[in-house]
């Protein structure tokens, strides 16, 4: 099982956060915690989520742009983070009842919350009138069912209105999401205006995607609502332009662009394979030639975070021919956005104990860990980095070995990571895996109890070097 040249993997090295480092440092406070909470453990800290919050308002400040940030709760679970934007001072997105209802309870004020939920009945859309949580409409049957619901209570609402279909490039963007802008127009100015009791507030939009163009474009056609709006005299006083802000993982460039060559070289058969039984995540071989790309997060790019936003801020868009920052401070409008992912780049780890060691029909090492794949899983094809192999035994004895992670469930596509990995010395049981950087969609978005396996348990890592158990649901 040792390591040749013909099973070399591409290395994809993460970046690591230095309370990260300081804490893989410490194997006895890990092994400790492990054997407390069981296995996995999701260890977070809520120090880079500030840094994070931070960047963003300095590009916000620095084009003097009234603005709001709200943390986009479904990327993570854990309230200690909702509780850390509203301590900040910004906002925090809620997509159900649970989340809403919990921050509420954690006594985060109702105006700084946001709905945005993809389903909402009567009982979420009550709860937020009665808190005095801004609601974000995407359809008709939402507009009459709150219409419903404020009329017979005789309760004010705040709403945006959900935008989609905006045309870049001459086409429009599919979506199943939100009203067209001529839609949107006729609601506001016929049935929101002049209501009673729902108060129209802005406009809002979230593109699939990582197209700078694309936002530059859905902005400008909001400006331009907002402007026939402000016509008749119906203020638009903030755009929400989603979330949706990249995140960089990886250190270097050439490993992405090379892990990405040898990949296709290895489904082609032109070299050893880099996944389980050639998986070509997402890439499809027919008649020896290979189309797509791998379906995966761009865990390598060079423009993510508050970069991405400025450069969204800084580009023009027809018709007008000022930069977006421009178009918004002239107006006065206030400038909303809702990163997750990005919000909680570097603010976690997910560790789990080695339990078992053993080879496949094919000869394939096989690491058992004592989680399942719902644990540490994203919507990407794979999780592009390399886990970090903690171990006990001496360093003058390791020696690397190449194998693939495997995880708790009956089922033969039970891989915890389908692209094989460098252990740093033969894996002995007890040792641990470290996933680096799962904060965001990774330890909680398809995180799952099937065999009534237990969650994960979620602690925080202090600042005076302690982990501390913390909320989790």
């Amino acid at each position: 099982m040792k390591a040749t040249a013909a099973d070399n993997h591409a290395p994809l090295t993460p970046i690591i956060h230095s309370w990260i480092v300081q804490l893989l440092q410490d194997r006895d406070l890990l092994a400790e915690t492990i054997k407390l909470e069981n296995s996995p453990v999701n260890i977070q800290s809520i120090v880079p989520f500030q840094e994070n919050i931070a960047a963003y308002k300095r590009v916000f400040q620095q084009y003097d742009l009234k603005h709001k940030i709200y943390f986009a709760r479904k990327a993570n679970k854990c309230l200690t983070f909702a509780k850390a934007a509203a301590e900040a001072g910004e906002g925090i997105d809620t997509a159900s009842h649970k989340e809403l209802q919990q921050c509420l309870e954690a006594g985060i004020p109702g105006d700084q919350l946001i709905l945005t939920a993809a389903l909402k009945n009567l009982t979420l859309l009550e709860l937020a009138v009665t808190n005095h949580v801004t609601i974000i409409i995407d359809n008709m049957d939402e507009y009459e069912l709150l219409d419903s619901i404020v009329r017979a209570s005789e309760t004010k609402a705040h709403i945006s209105v959900r935008i989609g279909g905006f045309t870049v490039a001459g086409k429009k963007l599919p979506t199943r999401f939100g009203f067209s802008l001529d839609a949107a127009y006729h609601l506001i100015t016929e049935q929101i205006k002049g209501h009673p009791f729902l108060s129209f507030t802005g406009l809002h939009f979230h593109l699939n995607g990582y197209d700078i163009a694309q936002r530059a474009a859905a902005i400008s056609q909001c400006i331009q609502l907002a402007d026939q709006l402000a016509a008749l005299d119906v203020p638009c006083q903030h755009i929400d332009i989603g979330g949706g802000y990249l995140v960089n993982y990886l250190q270097q460039r050439e490993e992405w662009e090379t892990f990405h060559r040898e990949l296709k070289e290895a489904v082609l058969g032109q070299r050893s394979a880099l996944t389980y039984q050639n998986d070509a995540l997402g890439m499809v071989l027919i008649d020896g030639k290979l189309y797509g790309e791998p379906t995966v997060y761009p865990y390598y790019n060079e423009i993510p975070k508050a970069i991405f936003l400025e450069k969204v801020l800084t580009s023009q868009s027809e018709p007008h021919s000022l930069p977006i920052h421009e178009l918004i401070r002239s107006r006065n409008i206030e400038l909303r956005i809702e990163p997750g992912r990005s919000l909680l780049d570097q603010a976690g780890i997910t560790i789990a104990r080695v339990l078992f060691r053993k080879q496949d029909t094919e000869g394939n090492l096989l690491v058992g860990l004592e989680m399942n794949r719902t644990q540490m899983k994203s919507s990407s094809a794979d999780f592009l980095l390399d886990p970090i192999h903690i171990t006990h035994q001496p360093t003058e004895k390791q020696e690397p070995v190449h194998g693939y992670l495997v995880g708790g469930y009956c089922l033969e596509q039970e891989f915890l990571l389908k692209r094989k990995i460098q252990f740093a010395t033969y894996p002995e049981i007890g040792d641990l895996i470290a996933f680096p950087n799962t904060a965001g969609y990774m330890m909680h978005f398809f995180e799952s109890q099937a065999h009534q396996f237990a969650l994960a348990s979620n602690v925080f890592f202090t600042k005076d070097l302690q982990l501390i158990k913390q909320d989790g649901d």
